[in-house]
């Protein structure tokens, strides 16, 4: 098996907790992994996988752009490259945004055939944590919540993997996986060794 190389979006959010989660979950699955640091254009195209991390969402939004990356992002998507979005990247993810999104006219990639509310369990102040059931874990996983953003509304092709209060939490599309909470934020490895599972599943069936 050839050395992974994953690129974490690095301009805001929890960037150093999610490189540790990698290493850790690459030792845990055995593989060689890369892992890159974004913050300009011209490395995404070097990468098997692509994790969105979380921040504020308008704000990354407007770096994207300025920073020429939503454009290889995009690209990256139509190679069918893994991606995923964590909090504010399920956000920039998402086809469609809530009355507060479409306000300001915030850019958003529109990859994933989803609608997406923010702030949807409350602001800063009611953050929270809570066990909650993904659908491809054999036990709960505790779920980090900061000023979250839920998925209200989803296409056929997209597949719910958790749901809190009725709404979706967590879900897949093909090659883009996205968490409304903070996998980074806890000692368990597991949503990142499924999205390495992806990036072995995309290189061994090419």
């Amino acid at each position: 098996m050839r050395t992974l190389t994953i690129g974490i979006i690095a301009l805001q959010g929890d960037v150093a907790e999610h490189q540790n989660m990698l290493h850790n979950a690459l030792d845990n699955l055995g593989l060689k992994g890369n892992i890159i640091m974004i913050k300009h254009h011209g490395s995404v195209k070097s990468c098997d996988g692509i994790i969105l991390t979380g921040g504020e969402s308008t704000t990354l939004s407007s770096l994207l752009i300025s920073e020429g990356i939503n454009e290889e992002i995009i690209e990256a998507h139509n190679k069918r490259i893994p991606i995923m979005g964590t909090c504010a990247g399920m956000i920039v993810l998402a086809k469609e945004g809530d009355e507060q999104v479409k306000k300001t006219g915030q850019y958003l990639l529109s990859l994933m055939n989803i609608k997406v509310k923010r702030n949807i369990f409350g602001r800063q102040k009611d953050s929270f944590e809570t066990e909650i059931d993904v659908k491809f874990l054999d036990r709960p996983y505790k779920g980090v919540f900061i000023r979250a953003p839920a998925i209200v509304e989803f296409g056929s092709t997209v597949t719910p993997l958790s749901y809190m209060n009725n709404v979706v939490v967590a879900a897949e599309e093909d090659n883009l996986l996205v968490l409304a909470f903070h996998p980074e934020l806890t000692n368990d490895t597991r949503m990142h060794e499924y999205f390495l599972n992806k990036v072995l599943d995309l290189i061994e069936n090419k």
